[in-house]
């Protein structure tokens, strides 16, 4: 057994009781520093807390960007004093894009009165409001659009909708429409209509302003009266103008349907220049659907000659004839004419009107006169065809 010399045994034991002490006060050390610094962080981040709730309620100044812009935004009431000066620099830029950057999404439809529109007496149209459209200065915009009203539970047209351009206006030949029967349609002839046929497929926007073609949403049931004295003047005279200032017009033609009936009693027509506040264009007038010579029942679309009983044409056997006719009579079974499908007339190849004829709106066609003028177009007064 070795012997251990006591002395350098106690010393040892010194030292080891002296590592441990060291070691338990270091511990204990770091515990106490631990602990203050957590309650150091918690006291900053109270303060910190404090002094901004406090700065937020007594300085609104720090941040005087986002305060005005959200005040003066949602609670414009609540913060005059503060938001007064930048009133003249904040609503320019709220307001002033809205006239181009708003179109409507559906359009809105005008009040009028089918009774207080004055009983047709001779002329086509009547003037409504002294002429003044129900346009208001936010309608107004230099932005192109169109919008049609889905049709009833009767199967009826309602409001038709534009601001047209010459981005909206037709770029190629108007196609068939012969397919679209709109409500209240019967295919009936009399003597005393020019061109026979009493009713037509009436564009509520025609198609020269935004070629739109067989769209059921914008063609009713119209005389030929409507629309060749009533309406056609109203829409060349629309068309001519944004062709030659390149202006936009704001367009709204609304069929005006009394009860339940399917064929419309007119329809209202209003329309007023952008650019120029009305000074190119303004009107509002209520067109009269309505035949000379030809009484009609608006609730059905049956008519009759004044004083007579109903035409016995039903309205189905004249229509599948016609349209095999359009599609197996040969071409030199018919009679060539020349279409302007700018102002809807037609005339023989010979006619010095033809010469004069822009090539775009020139249109070669063969068949029946009949057929021509239940397409919607006019026959030439120099030709006569």
């Amino acid at each position: 057994m070795k012997f251990k010399n006591p002395i350098q045994e106690r010393r040892e034991r010194k030292e080891e009781e002296k590592c441990r002490k060291e070691a338990e006060a270091k511990k204990k050390q770091k515990r106490a520093f631990t602990a203050l610094a957590a309650m150091l962080a918690v006291c900053f981040i109270i303060v910190g807390i404090g002094s901004c709730s406090e700065n937020a309620a007594s300085d609104p100044s720090d941040s005087p960007s986002q305060v005005s812009t959200v005040e003066s935004t949602n609670t414009p009431d609540d913060t005059q004093a503060q938001t007064k000066t930048e009133e003249p620099s904040t609503a320019p830029t709220e307001t002033e894009p809205q006239p181009t950057e708003t179109v409507p999404v559906a359009p809105a439809e005008p009040a009028i009165d089918l009774s207080s529109i004055p009983a047709y007496s001779g002329d086509p149209y009547v003037v409504i409001n002294n002429n003044e459209p129900g346009f208001t200065d936010a309608d107004l915009t230099t932005t192109s659009f169109e919008t049609y009203s889905d049709l009833d539970s009767l199967g009826r047209c309602g409001v038709a909708y534009a601001n047209i351009g010459t981005d909206l206006m037709p770029t190629e030949e108007r196609g068939s429409i012969g397919q679209v029967k709109p409500s209240g349609w019967h295919t009936v002839k009399y003597d005393c209509v020019d061109g026979k046929y009493l009713y037509n497929r009436c564009h509520l926007i025609g198609y020269q302003l935004t070629a739109e073609n067989a769209n059921t949403k914008n063609l009713i049931t119209g005389t030929r009266y409507l629309n060749v004295e009533g309406m056609l003047p109203f829409e060349n005279m629309v068309a001519d103008y944004i062709k030659e200032t390149g202006n936009h017009v704001l367009y709204r033609v609304t069929p005006i349907f009394d009860g339940d009936n399917l064929v419309a009693s007119g329809v209202l027509m209003e329309a007023k220049s952008v650019e120029d506040d009305g000074e190119g264009i303004l009107f509002n007038v209520y067109c009269y659907n309505v035949q000379p010579g030809v009484s009609i029942d608006y609730a059905t679309g049956d008519s009759a000659l004044d004083g007579s009983a109903a035409t016995e044409t039903p309205s189905t056997e004249p229509e599948t004839p016609a349209k095999t006719e359009e599609t197996t009579t040969p071409v030199s079974s018919g009679t060539t004419y020349i279409l302007n499908t700018n102002t809807h007339k037609f005339h023989y190849p010979s006619c010095s009107s033809v010469d004069q004829m822009n090539e775009s709106n020139k249109q070669e066609y063969t068949g029946t006169r009949d057929e021509v003028i239940a397409m919607g177009y006019d026959p030439c007064g120099r030709c006569h065809p």
